[in-house]
């Protein structure tokens, strides 16, 4: 199901009204595109995204045993490879990608003479996608479904540092579950925008958590200037869901567009 009904947040993120997208997008520095796409489509649609993504891609798909998850990781891949396609003004399947060491995807270039350059960052959470895209900026996305049963596990105690955690626990039990998911989904967007693992990450990267104030990005490992590079915001992508945007520096616009299928 899609939506969930939730106890009001502690610090209420942005609720996001999305649009039919272009053709043709095209993203500037002082731009920031979101799209949103839901996973669960029929099987003819799954099968002609299948025949868009790359050997690698396929093999992954292959190894995913629950029928329903690797639908809609073929999905998700799909659904990336015809938006950046509108962008690099390419066809889906001629998308190619490279990886960091830790993982993270990239555009390899060179691509078609003329078409924009792009970072981009995908996060998907029982069903939902959401895929963020800039010009020159470094993005990271996160996005999860709220369960509450999983904020009052002691996940906190040993991803979180003792200020988050002790800000997270002092909360009214109804608002714990809000407040982890903002925590959290801060958290690894930062991480995914610098391109670092997430396990080795996250103890080094605190988000505030201060009732009825949006989270901030307080600290980074680094140096204390670390922090100021990045900015930090808090989505209500759909009912139910809490998602954060890290983005690379300031002054920033964002566009939100829903995928049509």
């Amino acid at each position: 199901m899609r939506e969930t009904s939730l106890a009001p947040p502690t610090s209420i993120p942005d609720v996001i009204v999305w649009q039919a997208p272009p053709v043709k997008p095209a993203v500037t520095f002082d731009q920031v595109h979101l799209w949103r796409a839901w996973l669960d489509v029929p099987d003819a649609v799954v099968t002609s995204l299948q025949s868009t993504l790359a050997p690698d891609e396929t093999a992954r798909a292959a190894r995913i045993r629950r029928t329903q998850d690797r639908d809609r990781y073929v999905a998700a891949r799909g659904v990336l490879r015809a938006i950046l396609g509108r962008y690099l003004d390419i066809e889906p399947r001629r998308v190619r990608f490279e990886y960091n060491t830790h993982g993270k995807p990239s555009v390899k270039l060179p691509v078609a003479p003329g078409s924009c350059t792009v970072s981009f960052n995908v996060s998907h959470s029982h069903g939902m996608a959401l895929f963020a895209i800039a010009g020159e900026r470094a993005v990271g996305m996160d996005v999860e479904l709220v369960r509450p049963e999983v904020a009052m596990q002691n996940i906190p105690e040993h991803f979180f540092s003792r200020d988050e955690a002790a800000a997270l626990r002092s909360l009214p039990v109804d608002d714990q579950p809000l407040a982890f998911y903002q925590v959290w989904t801060g958290k690894e967007a930062v991480a995914k925008a610098r391109g670092e693992g997430i396990k080795r990450s996250l103890a080094d990267i605190e988000v505030s958590l201060a009732p009825g104030q949006p989270p901030r990005l307080l600290r980074l490992a680094g140096g204390p200037d670390q922090a100021a590079r990045w900015s930090l915001r808090s989505y209500y992508p759909a009912a139910g869901y809490v998602a954060a945007l890290a983005v690379e520096s300031h002054g920033w616009r964002l566009a939100t567009w829903d995928w049509q299928w």
